[in-house]
């Protein structure tokens, strides 16, 4: 579940191991680009934590935003 935080919408992903972890970040990083809409994450063996907000937008939560976070649920 995302939640609003620090002015940005985040969420924490755990996979069975890191090649799995890898593959979503993959998937996310094809999507984020369709969109030229780049997510700030970290990855650590089989977690990734992602954080989103408009940068353009004074680094707030805006509808670019929530639409990325929406494709980024279907793509685990």
């Amino acid at each position: 579940m995302w939640q609003e935080t620090e002015n940005a919408l985040y969420r924490k992903f755990s996979f069975k191991d890191f090649s799995e972890a890898f593959a979503f970040m993959t998937r996310v990083a094809l999507a984020a680009e369709k969109m030229d809409h780049h997510p700030r994450w970290t990855n650590v063996y089989n977690t990734v934590e992602i954080w989103l907000n408009t940068h353009d937008a004074g680094n707030v939560v805006t509808e670019k935003d929530k639409k990325l976070s929406q494709k980024i649920d279907k793509l685990v």
